[in-house]
Order: C-alpha cells, then sequence, then structure tokens
C-alpha cells in the first residue's frame, strides 16, 4: 500500500489555511424562509478578512448563494419584519460631511423583492449594530454620540472638528476606559430608532455608559427594549442590571437592580410578555460565578426560578414560538449541546445528541414549533449551517458556502482520574497512521472558564498533525462543562489543581505506545499561556514551551488589565502572589518563546515585556555573556489579545513550528527572516494544485 499524500489537505499549506472561508453568525427572516450568514475570506492585498452575506436555503435543497460584495466587506445582517435585508458597512456612500467622505460604517438595505442595495443612513462615527422587530415595523440602531451634541448636526460638527484638528484624547470619570483592544469615549453609545424618514430618533437619553459592550434586544412587537447595563459602584466596582427602555417614551426603569447580582443576558418570549434571564451572584476569592435562570414576568416583575438543580452554566438563546420552552446553550464534557428549558415546568431536557458545540441558535418567529437552525462546529470541524427538528434534536446540514475541510488525522477522547478522584478529560488530535510514535504537543486553552470544545483557526490542532505532532486538548480544573464543583477546584488558586489536571492528564496520553513521551511542548495563550508560565517554573519534562499574550506577574497584571474590578474578585492580594509565574523564574530552563501584542488590553504588554526580560535576567536560562538566548520574543505591535491578521497568522504558525521544531524534533534552528516569511516565496502553486483556493 503507498504511503499516504501528506500535502492533500489545507492544513499542509499555510496559505490555504488562512484562506479558507470562515462562517459566522445566522439571521432568519421572521417567516422562516430566509436564512443567511456571514462568509469572511481574505481581502485582495492579504492583509485583513472581511466578510460579505450569503444567503443558505433552509430546506437543504438549494446551493447557498452570496448576496452581497464590496471590498470594505458587509456584516450585521438583520431582517426586518417584510423580510427586507438590513446589514452594516463601510463601502462608499456617496455622502459627505463637510466636503469628506463619512467614515464609519454605513447602513444598508437589500429588499426582499430583489434589487440593488441602497443605503438606507451614513453618519459621522458610523453605526455599531442593527435590529429589526420581529411582528413590528420598528428598527434598533446603537450608534456612539460625542458628549455635547444635542442632536446628529451637533454630533457631526464635533466629530469634524475632533478629526480636523487631529484630537485623540479622552477625558475619564470612572471606570473602565478600554475593552479588549479599544478605548471606551469619547463617544458615548446610544439607542435609536430608524423613523420612516430614515432619520434617527434618539431614546436612550440616561443610560449612556450602559451600553458600552452590551447587546440590546428590541420586543417582537416593537414596544421596547431590554439590555444589560453597567452601574458603577464605589472603589472602580460596577454590577450589571437589566433595564427595561420603553421606545415611545424613551423612558428607562431598571427591572433587575440588586447590590451582590450579575444580570448575564436576557431573552424576550414571542409575546413579549416574559423573558428569560441569567442571572449570577457577584463571585468573591472564595465563590466561583454561579449563573442561574429565571423566568421574568416583564408586567408585575415576579420572578421563578428554571432549572435550579441543573448544574450547568445554561445561556438562553432562542424561544419556541409558542411560548413553551427555551433553547439554551451550556458546555457539557468537551460538547456544546442545545438543551431545551420547559417553562413551564422548569425541566432541562438535551436536544441534540452528538459530538459538536452550537452557536448562533435561531427560530422561525411565528409557526409550529418544529425547526431551528444553527451553526455547528467542533475540534474536528470548523462552524457550518444545520437544520434541527426541535422534536427529534437531529440535525442537517445545509448546503453551505464552504465545505468541510478534510482532516490529516483523526481525533479521539482521552481521560484520566486524578490523585482526588475526579475525572479530568480532553481531546487527542492523532497524525495519520503510520512510523514511529508522535511528538506531543499540550494545548492549553484561556478563558480560564472555558473549554477545548469547538473549531479555531488561532490555535488548530491540525496544522500540527500535519506535521506528524499529536496535540492535546485538556480541559482541567476551572474548564467548563463539567459542573460547579469542577470550576471551584481551581477557583483563585491557579497554580494547584489546574496545574495537576494537565500533567495527570498528559501522563495518561504518553502512556501510550503511539505517543513519544521523549518529545514534548506545552503551548498555551492568555490563561493557556500563564499555564505555560506556570509548567516552564515548576517542571522541565516539556522540551519547549510556547506562551502567548500570558499572565506573568499577577501583582502588575490585576491593576492593569481592563477589567480589574473582575480580577479582584477571584483574588487577594495574597492568592494572586501565591499564583504567580514570575516567584519561580529561577527555576526556568525550558526554551520559551514568548508571544504578545501591543494593542491587548486584556492581559497588557506590560506582562510580555516583563517576562522577557526576567527569563533573560534571571531564568535558569538566561542571555548569554554575549546577549544571545535560547528563549524567543516574537512581538506584534498592531494586534490584540489574538493575532487577526491574516499575514500575522501565518507568521504565527511559522515562527511557532519553527521553535517547537527546533526544541522537539531536533530541527536546525531557523533564520528570522525566513522564519517571518519575508524571504519565503508563498505557497499559493502548492495550494491551489491541491484544489484549497477557495
Amino acid at each position: 500500500m503507498s504511503a499516504p499524500d501528506r500535502s492533500a489537505t489545507a492544513f499542509h499549506h499555510l496559505d490555504a489555511f488562512v484562506d479558507y472561508r470562515r462562517l459566522a453568525g445566522l439571521a432568519l427572516s421572521p417567516d422562516g424562509s430566509r436564512l443567511v450568514t456571514s462568509v469572511s475570506t481574505r481581502n485582495e492585498k492579504h492583509t485583513a478578512y472581511v466578510s460579505a452575506v450569503w444567503e443558505i436555503d433552509p430546506t437543504g435543497k438549494q446551493r447557498a448563494h452570496r448576496l452581497t460584495r464590496s471590498a470594505e466587506g458587509e456584516k450585521n445582517p438583520a431582517f426586518t419584519e417584510s423580510g427586507d435585508l438590513l446589514f452594516l458597512s463601510g463601502r462608499p456612500t456617496g455622502e459627505t460631511s463637510d466636503g469628506q467622505e463619512v467614515e464609519g460604517k454605513a447602513l444598508w438595505q437589500l429588499p426582499a423583492v430583489g434589487g440593488e442595495a441602497r443605503v438606507v443612513l451614513s453618519r459621522p462615527g458610523g453605526i455599531t449594530t442593527v435590529a429589526s422587530a420581529a411582528s413590528a415595523d420598528v428598527t434598533l440602531i446603537k450608534a456612539p454620540l460625542l458628549p455635547g451634541a444635542d442632536d446628529e448636526d451637533a454630533h457631526g460638527a464635533l466629530h469634524a472638528t475632533r478629526s480636523e484638528e487631529g484630537v485623540d484624547a479622552i477625558l475619564h470619570q470612572g471606570y473602565p476606559v478600554r475593552f479588549w483592544d479599544h478605548d471606551l469615549g469619547p463617544a458615548q453609545p446610544h439607542l435609536f430608532t430608524l423613523t420612516a424618514e430614515d432619520q434617527l430618533h434618539h431614546i436612550s437619553d440616561d443610560i449612556g455608559v450602559s451600553l458600552w459592550e452590551q447587546d440590546a434586544q428590541i420586543s417582537p412587537d416593537g414596544r421596547f427594549v431590554l439590555t444589560t447595563g453597567v452601574v458603577a459602584e464605589a472603589g472602580a466596582e460596577q454590577r450589571t442590571v437589566l433595564v427595561h427602555i420603553d421606545l415611545d417614551s424613551g423612558e428607562s426603569t431598571r427591572l433587575i437592580d440588586e447590590p451582590n447580582l450579575d444580570v448575564i443576558s436576557a431573552l424576550i418570549s414571542p409575546n413579549s410578555s416574559q423573558a428569560i434571564v441569567s442571572m449570577s451572584p457577584k463571585s468573591t476569592p472564595e465563590s466561583a460565578p454561579q449563573p442561574t435562570l429565571w423566568l421574568l414576568d416583564l408586567t408585575s416583575g415576579s420572578r421563578t426560578a428554571l432549572a435550579q438543580e441543573w448544574d450547568r452554566w445554561g445561556t438562553p438563546v432562542a424561544w419556541l414560538p409558542d411560548g413553551s420552552a427555551v433553547l439554551v446553550l451550556a458546555d457539557e464534557a468537551g460538547r456544546g449541546p442545545i438543551f431545551s428549558v420547559n417553562t413551564d415546568t422548569g425541566t432541562v431536557s438535551r436536544l441534540t445528541s452528538d459530538n459538536s458545540t452550537y452557536s448562533a441558535v435561531v427560530v422561525p418567529a411565528s409557526g409550529e414549533s418544529t425547526v431551528a437552525y444553527a451553526m455547528r462546529s467542533s475540534p474536528a470541524f470548523p462552524a457550518e449551517v444545520v437544520r434541527i427538528d426541535v422534536s427529534t434534536g437531529e440535525s442537517t446540514r445545509l448546503l453551505g458556502p464552504v465545505p468541510r475541510p478534510e482532516l490529516p488525522g483523526s481525533l479521539r477522547d482521552v481521560e484520566t482520574t486524578t490523585q482526588d478522584g475526579t475525572r479530568v478529560r480532553g481531546w487527542l488530535a492523532m497524525p495519520e497512521a503510520g512510523g514511529d510514535p508522535a511528538p506531543l504537543l499540550v494545548f492549553i486553552h484561556g478563558g480560564p472558564l472555558a473549554s477545548h470544545n469547538a473549531w479555531t483557526w488561532r490555535w488548530n490542532p491540525w496544522i500540527f498533525t500535519a506535521q506528524g505532532y499529536a496535540v492535546l486538548l485538556p480541559d482541567p480544573a476551572l474548564s467548563t462543562g463539567y459542573g460547579q464543583q469542577f470550576i471551584e477546584r481551581g477557583w483563585g488558586s491557579w497554580g494547584d489543581k489546574p496545574y495537576t489536571d494537565l500533567i495527570a492528564l498528559t501522563d495518561e496520553v504518553i502512556s501510550g505506545d503511539d505517543i513519544d513521551a521523549d518529545r514534548t511542548a506545552a503551548l498555551g495563550g492568555s490563561f493557556g499561556g500563564y499555564m505555560a508560565n506556570w509548567i516552564a517554573g515548576h517542571t522541565d519534562r516539556f522540551d519547549a514551551i510556547v506562551t502567548h499574550a500570558s499572565l506573568w506577574a499577577l501583582d502588575s497584571f490585576g491593576p492593569t488589565t481592563d477589567a480589574s474590578f473582575y480580577w479582584q474578585r477571584e483574588m487577594t492580594e495574597q492568592m494572586a502572589l501565591d499564583n504567580s509565574p514570575h516567584r519561580f523564574v529561577e527555576h526556568i530552563v525550558t526554551p520559551m518563546l514568548v508571544i504578545h501584542g501591543d494593542k491587548d488590553y486584556r492581559v497588557p504588554i506590560g506582562e510580555g515585556l516583563r517576562l522577557w526580560y526576567d527569563l533573560l535576567s534571571k531564568s535558569g536560562s538566561p542571555a548569554a555573556d554575549d546577549g544571545s538566548s535560547v528563549h524567543r520574543f516574537l512581538y506584534f505591535p498592531q494586534e490584540n489579545h489574538w493575532v487577526l491578521k491574516p499575514q500575522h497568522s501565518r507568521i504565527w504558525y511559522e515562527v511557532v513550528m519553527a521553535f517547537v521544531g527546533e526544541h522537539v524534533l531536533g530541527d536546525p534552528a531557523t533564520d528570522p527572516p525566513a522564519a517571518l516569511g519575508l524571504t519565503a516565496p508563498r505557497e499559493q502553486s502548492a495550494g491551489k494544485e491541491a484544489g484549497l483556493w477557495l
């Protein structure tokens, strides 16, 4: 039998991989007859991903077809009651402000009856989101408004002045001041409705900062909006509340506002009389979050507990049209099924039974409660669109814009039992069979309240299995989908059970004959990067460590992250010190690749800079007399907590593969320019020959 062709998948060619089209989100027309998704591809310069709106046949009979096309891309598709498709785009509108093209995303409309898209609304500063009522001709818009602006004309004038004078300073009087990778301010987010003349009607005078990162939901009857809002507290603390905004009067009312309670989300019922609300007591250093579901009567304000005995963190995503049940997402042992919660009894039943993780669930606004649509992915395949029979839970893949890629290996469940009797599991991605035992890479997920249960383009194991590695995707303590106690085991004590769980599962995996226990590396980002740093200071069993966007010195991280208030809830100063990897730098002898983006506000660049200096000056393998070092620092001046630009994604994989290849496989050290793709030719021809260019 001939050897398998090891160049026949998108994972053997990095250009083919970064070119692969990616799906995100769903929008369904109120009558359920039309279904659209967003598909991202590289732009012509290969320097960014841009998205277009594609339509998918809900019946599964017709192939998907593209609806929008522009160099700037389109996002946030939403159907109106009449079936017109709204979307946001930065494409030129022809509208100007003081002789200049208006900057920011504009609102466009594609008529249901056919024809060309038209620009509905363009304004300085753009539009953030758009949503429409399911059974009323009401469109809700969130957009920024500069302080001191009483109307759109004043906002436009202030925007022009600020731009012309090159002013980007922001004067703050509260916390927070930034989020993930962007500054908060000076413009404040506001809510508007769209008038019949395609003008904005302002409805949220007194809510302002509460809408920074919150999504507002319009009721099906178009009479009101529910949104979670942020309320500032003493000591730079905050809490989230549930806010009701009447669209006629603009009056806002806090429906749920309790000092030690955070409202996570709310989902309005089809008849606009109730809402399913997810809430959690504020976490403390002794107690992790614990979200629970409640049925809220929007008239009386009374609340009824639902599924209180269910030991999972459920996120309500869609009501069935008759209001009998709510579809809820929750992590479950390395999967992310859809569950159904009966609104009368509060009982929970698992709807889907496959090994997938679901997202973007939508149901028709009216009709029988028999069908839903969703995105579905797993560590074995990227997001795809499916139709779900609500009565049976059976899911059927629809004819989407992108086929499943062929994998260069296989995926299986692995698990072990720790010394305290806890079951710890994960996924193991194996290269194609044949040959010697495979070297092992351990990918540690971020969060840490997360799970290795869905596809990722940023930490993709199949890039590495294509090169012959096995990749372990473990879910240690703090991972979701295993119950509250599993989270509490690691809460406020990151260096304890999360670490020993990772080591225990690694030991289990390398005990097999198909893994080479003498060739291993540990890699992780964010919390995973923290754990990689902790591992480096506590064992030399791995041949290489890759740490991306990682926490290093917890005393400096806590006050500088974009959400310091949350960090202070989890760890006291002493707990942060006890669990800080920087205290063990002198024990680090394993070669480390440090990766960090300067626009990372969640784990600020100072963590990466301090880690790099400490490695060279204090570690057990410091810089040599001539300044050379076994360690490496890959720095992205314009990237954030993730590496999002396609050309940088390619470099990330090249550098990581070269680093682990050198230290795990014994490959020759790679010349830096070649490793960064500055001299190596692009792989277009190989990708095209393999039929991978989409």
